[in-house]
C-alpha cells in the first residue's frame, strides 16, 4: 500500500493550519458602532402602551443585544397575547427591518429614517389562515419621551388604508 498520498495530504493540512496565530479579539465581529445602528436607540426601554382612549394595551420591552446590532422585543398584550420582533440595521439592503412573530402570523417590513426623525417601515403582514396584505408601521419619539406607535394595513380587496394599531408608549417607572 503506498501511504505517500497520505503522508503528503496531511504535511500540506499541517502546513496550512500552522500558520501566525490570529487573536480572539482580531476576530471577533465589530460592534455596531456607527450611527445608522443607534437611529432606533429612542425605543429601547421597558414600557406600558396605551390605546388611544388611554386604555393599557399592554407591555413592551425593547432591549439591545449582540453589540448593539440587534433590538429584541418582547410584546404582552392586556389579555395575554405575545409577540416577538427583532429589529436591526441591514447592511445589505442601507435599510432598518424588522421581523415581527407572533400567534397570528409575520409581519416583515424595512425602511428607515424621515425627514421629521420618526422610523418608517413598510412591508406585508402574513397572518395564518388570511391574506397576506401590504402593512406600514412608524414610531415616532415624542418631546416627553414617550413614542408614538402607528400601524396600517391595506385591504387587498378595496385598496383602501386603515389604522391597525396606533399606541402611545409611556416609560415605566423605574422602582
Amino acid at each position: 500500500m503506498n501511504t505517500l498520498p497520505y503522508a503528503a495530504a496531511v504535511l500540506c493540512l499541517s502546513a496550512c493550519m500552522s500558520g501566525p496565530e490570529v487573536s480572539s479579539a482580531a476576530a471577533a465581529p465589530a460592534a455596531c458602532d456607527a450611527p445608522v445602528y443607534h437611529q432606533f436607540d429612542f425605543w429601547i426601554g421597558e414600557w406600558a402602551v396605551y390605546d388611544p382612549a388611554g386604555n393599557l394595551a399592554g407591555t413592551n420591552s425593547i432591549q439591545p443585544e449582540e453589540s448593539g446590532c440587534l433590538l429584541v422585543e418582547r410584546w404582552t398584550n392586556t389579555a395575554g397575547g405575545t409577540g416577538q420582533s427583532y429589529n436591526f440595521y441591514d447592511p445589505g439592503i442601507g435599510k432598518w427591518r424588522q421581523i415581527w412573530v407572533n400567534a397570528a402570523g409575520v409581519i416583515d417590513y424595512a425602511g428607515g429614517l424621515t425627514e421629521t426623525g420618526a422610523m418608517y417601515l413598510e412591508g406585508e403582514i402574513r397572518n395564518r389562515g388570511a391574506a397576506s396584505a401590504p402593512f406600514t408601521g412608524e414610531w415616532t419619539a415624542n418631546a416627553d419621551g414617550s413614542v408614538t406607535q402607528h400601524f396600517r394595513q391595506q385591504d387587498p380587496e378595496t385598496g383602501e388604508w386603515s389604522d391597525w394599531f396606533v399606541g402611545r408608549y409611556v416609560r415605566k417607572s423605574v422602582e
